[in-house]
């Protein structure tokens, strides 16, 4: 059993942030991913610029706090990047999760870098990035 501390005032606070990206069914690029181990599920809808860079993002969560707050520093950070960068960032984490790489340079991942002692969360950790790539695949809902 891990000694470490998984849900910190910081993942809580991450959290609640995660209001600042309200979903918006309007947005063109829409999916929903849900992590089996814990059944956590958010829906994340995405709209991009001709060059295929994010430009808006919106979330409807129904996760657990680290799922949440997953979620939080993805939207925070996803903004301005493109299919090909989302993809390789999961490629990263995932890594990282089954820890066979140090932690990726994604902004604010640190703050529920304790997720990785606790496998049951890791699913949830990778929900936004799992929602993303559906929607920007074609296998998500589009206008």
């Amino acid at each position: 059993m891990s000694t470490t501390v998984l849900y910190t005032p910081e993942v809580l606070g991450l959290a609640v942030k995660l209001a600042a990206h309200g979903w918006d069914g309007d947005l063109p690029f829409r999916a929903e991913a849900r992590s089996p181990s814990c059944g956590s599920t958010i829906a994340l809808g995405l709209a991009l610029d001709g060059e295929g860079r994010v430009t808006k993002i919106g979330v409807r969560s129904q996760a657990c706090a680290i799922g949440q707050a997953a979620a939080a520093i993805f939207a925070d950070a996803a903004q301005g990047r493109t299919q090909a960068e989302l993809a390789a960032a999961a490629q990263a984490i995932t890594r990282w999760l089954g820890e066979e790489a140090p932690l990726p340079d994604w902004p604010g991942l640190s703050q529920i870098a304790a997720a990785r002692d606790y496998p049951a969360r890791h699913g949830a950790v990778m929900l936004p990035w799992k929602a993303a790539l559906s929607a920007l695949s074609g296998e998500g809902a589009k206008r």
